[in-house]
């Protein structure tokens, strides 16, 4: 059986000093994160979820990292088949994205979309802007979620897809964002001098 590690932290260290929680949706609503989707479990056992919360880790090795929480099944399903698949959808799979974030019952959740295996077993998503398959390497529980370091060990990436991202609470395209006006200068943002002190 393959080595994994567990870390912790102490995430209440400062929790006094913390926003409140709908200040902290309201703000990080402003983040814009590719929408994906996060599953682990084999035919008819797997499980999945849409998520935003992920991130490279490590080029060396190839090394991504997708937050779960804690007491769902498929953070369960992930550490007991020590390995997950993650789908990061394309612009016009919305529908895919609204089924995986449980609006549809979780046992029809894989007839939305167009399904094949990894060599793993684990679940793959065709069409999608990208698509890899991992082995869990590490997890380390942080409030009430879990982040699941996967070695990466297979991808498969569409050069014509652009990836559908989700901001301000809903679904964004990178069409919108390009045709948004250019800051001025350089493309970089100009902050209005302030007056030094007297």
């Amino acid at each position: 059986m393959r080595q994994t590690y567990s870390l912790s932290v102490d995430i209440d260290a400062h929790a006094d000093l913390a926003v409140s929680k709908p200040e902290f949706a309201d703000t990080l609503s402003h983040l814009a994160a590719t929408v994906c989707v996060a599953s682990s479990g084999r035919g008819a056992d797997s499980l999945g979820r849409t998520v935003t919360a992920t991130f490279s880790l490590s080029a060396n090795p190839p090394s991504i990292v997708i937050s779960i929480k804690t007491d769902s099944p498929l953070a369960t399903l992930i550490a007991a088949e020590e390995g997950f698949s993650l789908a990061m959808l394309a612009e016009g799979q919305e529908l895919i994205a609204d089924a995986f974030a449980g609006k549809i019952e979780a046992s029809k959740r894989y007839l939305v979309g167009i399904w094949a295996d990894w060599p793993s077993g684990r679940p793959r998503l065709l069409g999608a802007a990208a698509a890899l398959d991992c082995v869990l390497s590490a997890s380390m529980q942080v409030g009430d979620h879990t982040l699941f370091v996967g070695t990466i060990v297979a991808t498969e990436t569409s050069t014509h897809a652009d990836p559908l991202i989700w901001s301000r609470r809903r679904y964004q395209s990178l069409d919108r964002a390009r045709s948004l006006p250019a800051p001025p200068g350089n493309g970089h943002a100009v902050l209005a001098p302030t007056k030094p002190a007297a």
